[in-house]
């Protein structure tokens, strides 16, 4: 709960500061007043903002996972088709497009 003291103390001051000097001080005394309150409240705003822009933990980026998995569940197929069609140049040409396919991946996910 915040301290509401100062403003209190403040208000009760500036009263009591009235009742001396009389009202051709009271227009000083309210501005005075006025500045103090606002010097508090921006405080406690920016205290208040300070408090929730605190470092909150970053969500790990598994964006990645989708693609190494479909990779994975098309690469087994493909490699029994590319390999019973075109032999090892099948092999190796349907696991060259796997693999650019995850390095474009990879290189647009650290963009």
């Amino acid at each position: 709960m915040p301290d509401t003291s100062l403003p209190h103390e403040d208000l009760r001051a500036t009263l009591a500061a009235r009742r001396d000097l009389g009202p051709a001080y009271e227009d000083a005394l309210v501005d005075s007043f006025i500045e103090k309150l606002d010097s508090e409240i921006t405080a406690r705003v920016q205290a208040e903002v300070a408090r929730r822009q605190e470092v909150k933990p970053t969500k790990p980026d598994n964006s990645h996972i989708p693609i190494a998995l479909g990779s994975l569940g098309i690469g087994v197929p493909l490699t029994a088709i590319a390999v019973s069609q075109a032999g090892s140049f099948g092999l190796l040409l349907a696991w060259s497009g796997i693999v650019l396919v995850n390095m474009a991946a990879a290189i647009r996910r650290k963009r």
